[in-house]
């Protein structure tokens, strides 16, 4: 009887141990989800969803809610690289997917006098 018990115990301790090792391991090796940014482009306005993100990996949609077609450009202060998403006609959402470095980054329309008219926002991008 103390035999089985002896073993009892070392087995729900070795499978506790284990437990905390996998449970440990999932958690390291998970990868964390990309962050996600909505833009809702209108005559003549940017709304960003959030003002700012987390670095790394990121989805970022843009929704033509006006009544004209929009892009989107992304670019990181002091860059000289922009991202773009292409022309998205009214009522449709289009993405893209990128890594962003951390920094502020200026959001506009490209389209002809569209960031003059106040399609232009800015999203800072956290470490």
């Amino acid at each position: 009887m103390k035999r089985v018990a002896v073993a009892i115990g070392l087995a729900a301790g070795l499978a506790v141990g284990l437990l905390a090792v996998t449970s440990g391991t999932s958690r390291a090796s998970a990868p964390r989800a990309p962050a996600r940014l909505f833009v809702s482009a209108k005559e003549w306005s940017l709304v960003l969803s959030r003002q700012s993100l987390q670095a790394g990996d990121a989805r970022i949609q843009l929704y033509d809610a006006g009544e004209d077609a929009h892009d989107l450009r992304l670019r990181r202060a002091g860059g000289t690289r922009s991202l773009a998403i292409a022309v998205t006609q009214p009522g449709r959402v289009t993405e893209l997917r990128a890594v962003l470095r951390p920094g502020r980054w200026r959001v506009w329309c490209a389209l002809p006098e569209h960031a003059k008219r106040g399609m232009v926002a800015t999203l800072v991008v956290r470490r």
